[in-house]
């Protein structure tokens, strides 16, 4: 007996294969975007760090991000502070090198993809700026006397877009 497949093999990988959209509806033609999937890194620490950044322009942002880097400016936290020490005329603030770091190359990749489509690079202003909760990796790890005690990791979605402006 010859069972025949109404839809090729490739349509249903393709079907399989996860879809990803941004949050925004924008302007392709003076609009370029990127975004990080899947990534290892805190949530609560980016959320704060891209409302620093939000809404400036995409050089003073890059400046931003590399005097996180190097812990010489600290991120004001203003959602998730509690037990968050005070830095010296800020209030509540921590250095989140590791998600400046990953955020910085984000920024780079959305420049890289801007002077692509043909934007002025000196004129960019980051107008779009959002952390969403990805995948959660949820392992245990073994103690003593038969016991064991929950490793949870979140994954992060980050997607930013700039616009050239006049």
């Amino acid at each position: 007996m010859v069972m025949f497949i109404s839809t090729p093999v490739w349509e249903m990988w393709v079907a399989g294969m996860p879809t990803w959209r941004y949050s925004v509806q924008l302007d392709p033609t003076r609009t370029a975007v990127a975004s990080l999937r899947d990534e290892d890194m805190s949530y609560k620490e980016v959320v704060e760090l891209l409302d620093v950044i939000r809404g400036k322009k995409l050089s003073e942002a890059k400046k931003i991000l590399e005097d996180i880097i190097a812990m010489r400016r600290a991120v004001p936290y203003r959602r998730h502070y509690g037990k968050v020490g005070h830095r010296r005329g800020m209030g509540p603030g921590r250095y989140p090198v590791k998600a400046a770091k990953k955020v910085l190359a984000l920024l780079e990749n959305v420049e890289n993809n801007a002077e692509f489509k043909g934007l002025d690079v000196e004129n960019l202003w980051l107008i779009h700026a959002a952390a969403h909760k990805g995948m959660t990796i949820k392992r245990f790890m073994p103690r003593a006397f038969g016991r064991s005690t929950p490793k949870v990791k979140q994954l992060v979605h980050v997607e930013v877009a700039v616009e050239e402006r006049e």
